[in-house]
C-alpha cells in the first residue's frame, strides 16, 4: 500500500478538502457538545434518560423523545434552533464522510476513466443524501 504524500500549502482543491477534514471532524464534537449542553439547558436532565439524551444530542428527531417525559415533544423540542443543529450535522457528516470516500477513491482506482466516473457517482450520491435529509429534517 502506497501513500499519497500530504498536498502542498496553496489553494489547490486537495488542500482545502485536507483542511475541511481537519476542520469538519472538530466542528461535528463542537455540535456534539452544544447539542448535548443545549438539551441538559432545556430540561432534558429531568425528562429524559442518558440513551435518549445520546439520540437526541446526535441527530434531534421528535421521535427519539416519544417514549421519555417530556411533554410537549413538538412545541419546546422542534424549533428553528434543533432544526439548525439537524442542518449542520447531517451537512458536515456526510459531507466529511463523502469527501473521505472521495480521497478512497484516488488512492486505490488507478484506471482515469474508472476515477473520473467514481467521482461523478461520489458527487450524485452527496447531492441525493443532502437533498434526502433537508427533506426529512424540515418535513417530519
Amino acid at each position: 500500500m502506497s501513500s499519497r504524500p500530504a498536498p502542498q500549502i496553496g489553494f489547490s482543491f486537495e488542500y482545502l478538502m485536507w483542511i475541511f477534514t481537519r476542520l469538519s471532524g472538530c466542528v461535528l464534537y463542537l455540535l456534539a457538545l452544544v447539542g448535548f449542553v443545549s438539551a441538559l439547558v432545556m430540561g432534558a436532565r429531568t425528562q429524559m434518560g442518558v440513551g435518549d439524551l445520546m439520540r437526541w444530542t446526535f441527530f434531534p428527531n421528535s421521535y427519539h423523545v416519544v417514549n421519555t417525559n417530556v411533554p410537549d415533544v413538538d412545541p419546546g423540542w422542534m424549533n428553528a434552533y434543533w432544526n439548525t443543529i439537524q442542518m449542520l450535522v447531517v451537512f458536515f457528516a456526510i459531507t466529511h464522510g463523502m469527501n473521505g470516500l472521495r480521497v478512497v477513491i484516488e488512492d486505490y482506482v488507478r484506471r482515469p476513466w474508472l476515477r473520473i466516473f467514481l467521482r461523478g457517482l461520489v458527487f450524485l450520491l452527496w447531492l441525493c443524501m443532502l437533498i434526502v435529509a433537508t427533506y426529512v429534517i424540515l418535513t417530519i
